[in-house]
């Protein structure tokens, strides 16, 4: 029984991180990142003495867990600080490079990093800017533009405990969205492009070419849902099937998530693996599992680029690649502690992931499954009286 309660407390840390953050994002005021620090580092200490006790050790471990959560989230923040626009403004002018192009239904979204910001009751100027265009009108990522828009402050909570846009906006360091007015000038940029721009770009137009291929090979709704599942663009998608699948309860297809990304991986892997057994003695000779694994990964990597990379999307890239370096490393792939170093992980690298209700719903869904996969059968020998098998810490 220690051993089993032993390997069933690396999870529970990963809750106790995860309560840090919500103390965080449920503080009254913003707390300073040194303080949030030093209490972080003197609980690591305290658990480290406590190490000998067993209860003890336990207690502080977990304090020690929530109190880095805490501190992971007050040191982001801190880094990730940025001017906000307080007021609404009408007719600024704004000037800078589109980061991001995202397409809708009915209207085009994209994101500008502000390199010049001009206009009347401007108390600050935010260092990027979320703007809806008309749809079709939006150019393309790594375009320096000009446009006159009317902006406004992040929307907060529309009801107390609904969803907090300005939160999300913050973390995406976007200080101000609005509405473009008028045409959208692509001018000649005064600086070079950096290389995430580049690269932005270079993604974008990968992403617009499979798509119209994708669409011509294909015409109609099948079509736009077979190119919204590889690219991540929806806008093709006719409003009246769009609406269908939601009204269904089948909308969240559309969302390249966990389901996507294991099909990509399996399919990959099983495919890669069976072309390598097909080579006489190859399999006797080389681990040919691991290098299926390693072709998942870099399958699941390209997807993830190609796709645009939304949350969900990270989300399940980050616990697929668990899976498949468990893999590589010879570990079991379906464990709660892969489930917990996925969890960590996205946690550390996003921790207002937490408040979000998809990832909540995520990894619940999966720690149910890994808890249904591990859970002993009346028949085994771990469950029946008095028995055990020739391994105790697999059975015992």
């Amino acid at each position: 029984m220690q051993e089993v309660g032993a390997g069933r407390l690396l999870p529970w840390l990963a809750v106790a991180y995860g309560i840090g953050i919500v103390c965080y994002f449920t503080a009254e005021h913003e707390p300073q990142w040194w303080a949030a620090t030093a209490l972080a580092a003197a609980c690591a200490v305290a658990a480290a003495m406590l190490r000998r006790h067993a209860v003890g050790f336990v207690v502080a471990l977990g304090l020690a867990a929530a109190a880095c959560g805490f501190a992971v989230a007050t040191v982001k923040t801190a880094l990730i600080d940025h001017p906000l626009l307080h007021f609404p403004a009408s007719g600024v002018t704004v000037t800078g490079f589109v980061e991001l192009r995202e397409e809708s239904q009915h209207t085009d979204r994209i994101v500008v990093r502000v390199e010049r910001l001009d206009g009347e009751r401007i108390d600050d100027r935010p260092q990027r800017v979320w703007l809806s265009v008309r749809r079709g009108m939006a150019p393309p990522a790594g375009a320096f533009i000009e446009v006159k828009a009317l902006l406004d402050p992040p929307l907060q909570p529309l009801a107390p405990g609904t969803y907090d846009f300005a939160r999300d906006l913050y973390f995406q360091r976007i200080g101000a969205s609005g509405f473009v007015r008028g045409a959208i000038k692509v001018i000649a940029p005064p600086v070079e492009a950096g290389a995430r721009l580049r690269a932005g770009a270079m993604v974008q137009g990968l992403r617009d070419t499979i798509d119209a291929h994708i669409r011509a090979v294909v015409p109609g709704d099948a079509g736009a849902i077979a190119s919204a599942l590889i690219t991540g663009k929806r806008d093709a998608i006719s409003p009246d099937v769009f609406n269908a699948m939601f009204i269904s309860g089948i909308g969240h297809v559309l969302s390249i998530s966990g389901y996507h990304m294991a099909v990509v991986a399996g399919v990959v892997f099983f495919i890669f693996r069976a072309l390598l057994a097909l080579i006489t003695g190859l399999a006797d000779r080389a681990p040919i599992k691991k290098w299926a694994a390693w072709a998942a990964l870099a399958a699941t990597t390209f997807y993830l680029v190609l796709s645009g990379a939304e949350v969900a999307t990270q989300r399940s890239y980050f616990m697929i690649a668990i899976v498949l370096l468990g893999v590589i490393l010879d570990r079991p792939a379906l464990t709660l502690r892969t489930l917990t170093v996925a969890a960590l992980l996205v946690l550390v690298v996003a921790p207002e992931a937490v408040v979000h209700p998809s990832f909540q719903m995520s990894f619940a869904a999966t720690l149910a499954l890994i808890a249904t996969y591990r859970a002993p059968s009346a028949t085994s020998p771990r469950s029946a009286p008095g028995r055990c098998c020739s391994r105790p810490r697999a059975c015992c």
